[in-house]
């Protein structure tokens, strides 16, 4: 290949890059743009958020509507409690549903058994049902258990999921057997197994679908709506959403309770960043 050739190729793959930059950083500012436009205008009195074009830096930094967010309008600082609620519901789901995909997982990517293609196949065919054509009988259910307006109701019900099971399937098919038959020859039992070789090695998946589920639970609205009746059990988006059916909304206000809101989000996907990006191989595992 000649000299020009080899500098036509380099040249036709520097644009290509230079393309793909450019790409990636307006898919870049198409996500910031919202997150910037709420941390700034929670800063702004509620007229200056709707002025239009709009000013991106405060002309004066209102932290009094931090203060208003927390205490809310009714000044009975529910937001609080509603913040512990949130995260009550989001860390326990995200753990037993973290430990029981595993579990489930292990067992159909490992174990031979009689059924076992068609409990995956009903395990993914769950996948396919929408949410809201279960939620009536869900709701009869917890009703009838007594669950309703308690953390039962608002946890019971997503203890796992199908596709945190398919998800750790996918991840345990490529875990070696080498390594569980180096473990039963040195006496272990299944569960010892299970405990002492599978987890630790799975860290990556189990952090990625944790991410997913945490994040999952604290956005959700319309279970906590159906379930939940006082105001000290509510989640929060049900009190940013209570915010702004007020008659009287400050915007800026809303917007601080939007940005207390992110905090635990950031939090968690940052503090456990490197794992979640790990936990991306799942999605390579062999198909069996």
């Amino acid at each position: 290949m000649s000299r020009a050739d080899n500098r036509l190729k380099n040249t036709a793959r520097s644009l290509r890059e230079i393309v793909f930059d450019l790409i990636l950083l307006v898919v870049l500012a198409i996500v910031l743009v919202p997150l910037v436009f709420m941390f700034t205008a929670s800063f702004m009195e509620s007229k200056e958020v709707l002025t239009m074009p709009y000013r991106w830096i405060p002309s004066s930094f209102h932290w009094e509507n931090y203060v208003q967010a927390i205490q809310g309008n009714d000044m009975k600082y529910f937001y609080a409690r509603n913040i512990l609620n949130s995260l009550i519901v989001a860390i326990t789901v995200t753990l037993t549903n973290c430990v029981f995909a595993a579990m489930t997982g292990f067992g159909l990517a490992k174990y031979r058994f009689f059924g076992k293609r068609a409990v995956l196949i009903l395990v993914m065919a769950t996948m396919m049902i929408p949410f809201e054509t279960i939620m009536i009988p869900l709701y009869m259910l917890v009703n009838n258990f007594g669950w309703q307006d308690s953390y039962m109701g608002l946890i019971m019900p997503f203890l796992v999921n199908a596709f945190g099971i398919f998800m750790m399937r996918q991840f345990l098919l490529t875990f070696p057997e080498d390594l569980l038959d180096a473990a039963r020859i040195d006496g272990l039992n299944e569960l010892s197994i299970f405990i002492r070789v599978v987890i630790p090695n799975s860290i990556p998946a189990m952090t990625a679908l944790g991410i997913l589920t945490f994040r999952s639970q604290w956005d959700s609205m319309l279970w906590p709506l159906l379930v939940t009746q006082s105001e000290e059990m509510k989640t929060i988006p049900l009190y940013i959403t209570k915010f702004t059916t007020e008659k009287y909304t400050n915007e800026g206000a809303l917007l601080a309770a939007a940005v207390i809101a992110s905090i635990p989000l950031f939090v968690v996907f940052f503090s456990l960043a490197k794992y979640f990006i790990q936990g991306s191989s799942v999605f390579s595992g062999t198909k069996g």
